[in-house]
């Protein structure tokens, strides 16, 4: 199957989404149980509160997309191999282009240290990757991220996959079908991540 940025969004519609192999090849999943952070109990260390409200990272939305995406497919100390390939870049950032698929970005002096990167239908926002390259920075931009949801009025945050790192955080575990009937309510939310508008040539298809 050719996956287009059309087929890609069909497919966070119906709770699936895909990740690139080793051999070249894209695969589709759809996790039981799946992970996300409920935006009402998400939980904050003392310190970490602290730093954000000190404003020592600048914040910013959607100011270099594709680079934040690059950087998340990076390897790392923790994870030798990346899911995210060329393929996966070019197909998420035509999704960014029309409006499906955002960043949120910590800046330092000018320099990019942190963010992470998702999807967004409606009232879903499914993360799907960030990174750090200072201290805290991906912690300040996941913080930001939830309180800009709950100002937009987002209704669900899908992290897919749970770690010790987002349990931190109070991501939970739910069954596949309780996701999928989430994904339900989320759909019928009308919410802007920001203010470009998705087109209409992928949204009228949903």
């Amino acid at each position: 199957m050719i996956i287009t940025p059309q087929v890609l969004l069909n497919a966070y519609c119906k709770g699936i989404f895909p990740m690139a192999h080793l051999d070249g090849k894209i695969y589709w999943y759809d996790p039981n149980p799946r992970a996300i952070i409920p935006l009402d109990s998400f939980h904050v260390s003392r310190s970490l509160k602290r730093k954000f409200r000190q404003g020592l990272f600048e914040i910013r939305l959607d100011s270099c997309f594709q680079t934040v995406m690059e950087a998340c497919a990076e390897p790392t100390p923790e994870r030798k191999d990346t899911w995210i390939n060329a393929k996966i870049i070019q197909l998420y950032c035509e999704l960014h282009h029309h409006g499906f698929a955002h960043s949120v970005e910590t800046w330092v002096e000018g320099k990019l240290v942190g963010g992470l990167y998702g999807v967004t239908v409606g009232g879903l926002f499914a993360g799907e990757s960030m990174f750090s390259r200072a201290t805290d920075s991906s912690k300040i931009a996941l913080v930001y991220l939830v309180e800009h949801l709950k100002a937009k009025g987002f209704y669900l945050l899908d992290t897919q996959f749970m770690t010790e790192h987002l349990r931190k955080f109070g991501a939970i575990e739910i069954p596949r079908d309780e996701y999928h009937a989430r994904l339900a309510k989320a759909l019928k939310v009308s919410a802007k991540f920001c203010n470009c508008s998705p087109t209409s040539t992928l949204a009228t298809d949903l």
